[in-house]
């Protein structure tokens, strides 16, 4: 079958939008990890804006493998946009220009030098920005390692191909950032798009840290000059496979090996950081707001808190997926109540974000029948979740004098939880699982739940002293664990 490029584009079925006439973009972007969340997310914004100004077209940049990048560039940068839902659709996006693979340093560079490139973005997942335990560059993180010792100063990597090149998120931004410091150019914006909590502060005091580790003056340079906002971004994309590769063949009539899919629901906050980005990302539907925070935290605890709610009960009750367990009435209309009575009071009131059509938005994504999202994925790692995602909540409860009953079950569905999986010899997927079943295996709820209180597991160090929570929870889970569920109609804070 044809390949999807520039030159095929004319075949494509007249339904289906594509850049078919649009003015070729120039490079303002570069991103570095073009995987299919970046694909999916950040390019489709900025898709939309080429319409309209062609100044912001994206270089890819794969700092480990060629493999995407190469696939992109078979494909003239075109791939498919396969948004699945009830209503699903197909998007053929062009926002990419240029595909930079680890053999490529010396174009890498040239471009982060490029006073034409004003926005630098990432998708490289929380490891890749080389950060210790508490949130600061992790100066003996391997890479950070290679990168502060090369030989070669970072300015001069321009046009020297073979010469040595960073291996680090890091040492690349730092390297494009010193080249314009010399040259006198203005700093490009990093802007961070891996859901970190406040990933502009860290991002930002690791360049500095980096900087600062070599060259003193670099290091005040990028202190003072150089903005790095924060940002959320949240959509569901499921990795590409082979069932969606000849689905989008057979409506495009064009082979696409590069095809993503998402849910329709898409979000991108990004702070604002008192100067321009330089695309106008809010004419395409980013939120532009100095609160991003708040937006992280109603997205942790409503959508977070509800996922893990929904996968402690919906597997005790003997769902696997999301939509699955959003078809069990008195589950779904638990979790609704739960995050109407229990988690918006606490939230704070924040301009521009409205709770209620979030919490309308989070239950309509989960009923999505399209995207299967496995309730036993989304039950891994609850000994490091929990704390944030329920247990915050519970914390803003108990300082107001309260006991928020919805919060209160789904600890108690975790426990619960805990005791089948310990008991019935199932392995418990959390890197606390050994502690967690030596938690559970033995004893009754009650004892369940002071060990776990007491060790920190799952539930915040604040609540140690609390013997009220320790009997309500104990009590929720002691009732779910011997099938009564009554627990589920006890919805709001007492």
């Amino acid at each position: 079958m044809t390949r999807l490029t520039y030159a095929t584009l004319d075949r494509l079925p007249t339904t289906i939008p594509s850049p078919l006439g649009r003015t070729p973009p120039t490079i303002g972007i570069v991103h570095f990890g073009p995987g299919a969340f970046h694909r999916a997310h950040q390019a489709a914004y900025v898709d939309a804006l080429l319409a309209d100004d062609p100044r912001w077209g994206i270089a890819a940049v794969s700092m480990r493998s060629k493999a995407t990048v190469a696939a992109l560039a078979e494909q003239d940068g075109l791939y498919t946009l396969a948004v699945r839902d009830a209503d699903s659709s197909n998007r053929v996006i062009g926002a990419h220009r240029r595909f930079l693979g680890p053999d490529d340093a010396a174009q890498t560079h040239a471009l982060l030098a490029d006073p034409a490139v004003r926005l630098v973005t990432s998708t490289v997942t929380e490891k890749g920005y080389c950060l210790a335990a508490d949130g600061t560059l992790d100066l003996s993180h391997a890479d950070i390692v290679h990168d502060l010792a090369g030989t070669a100063t970072p300015r001069s990597l321009i046009g020297c191909a073979g010469t040595a090149t960073p291996r680090s998120l890091i040492g690349w931004l730092v390297a494009g950032l010193d080249v314009r410091r010399v040259a006198g150019i203005a700093p490009f914006v990093p802007m961070p798009c891996d859901n970190l909590a406040n990933n502009g502060a860290k991002l930002h005091a690791a360049l500095v840290a980096f900087a600062r580790a070599r060259d003193a003056g670099l290091a005040d340079w990028i202190a003072g000059e150089v903005r790095v906002p924060s940002t959320m971004v949240d959509s569901i994309t499921p990795a590409s496979d082979a069932a969606l590769y000849a689905d989008v063949a057979e409506t495009l009539g064009l082979e696409d090996q590069a095809a993503v899919q998402r849910e329709s629901f898409v979000q991108w906050v990004i702070e604002d950081i008192g100067v321009p980005l330089g695309p106008d990302l809010a004419s395409v539907g980013a939120t532009i707001t100095r609160d991003v925070a708040s937006y992280e935290k109603a997205k942790l605890r409503i959508l977070n808190g509800a996922h893990s709610t929904l996968a402690y009960v919906g597997l005790l009750r003997g769902a696997t997926s999301v939509a699955d367990a959003m078809r069990d009435a008195d589950l779904a209309e638990f979790v609704d109540a739960m995050i109407r009575d229990d988690i918006m009071p606490m939230l704070p009131a924040t301009a521009g974000l409205d709770l209620d059509a979030y919490r309308a938005a989070v239950l309509q994504r989960f009923r999505n029948p399209v995207i299967v999202h496995r309730l036993d994925q989304i039950a891994q790692d609850g000994s490091q979740k929990l704390s944030y995602r329920l247990g915050d909540t519970l914390i803003a409860h108990r300082r107001a004098g309260r006991m928020p009953a919805g919060i209160v079950t789904a600890f108690g569905a975790w426990v619960a939880f805990l005791i089948r999986q310990a008991r019935t010899g199932t392995p418990i997927v959390d890197p606390a699982g050994e502690r967690l079943a030596a938690a559970a295996r033995d004893g009754t709820p009650t004892d369940v739940v002071a060990r776990l209180i007491d060790a920190a597991l799952g539930f915040p160090p604040e609540l140690r002293g609390d013997d009220a929570v320790r009997a309500a929870v104990a009590d929720a889970a002691e009732r779910i664990a011997r099938g009564d569920w009554t627990a589920l109609g006890a919805r709001h804070a007492g």
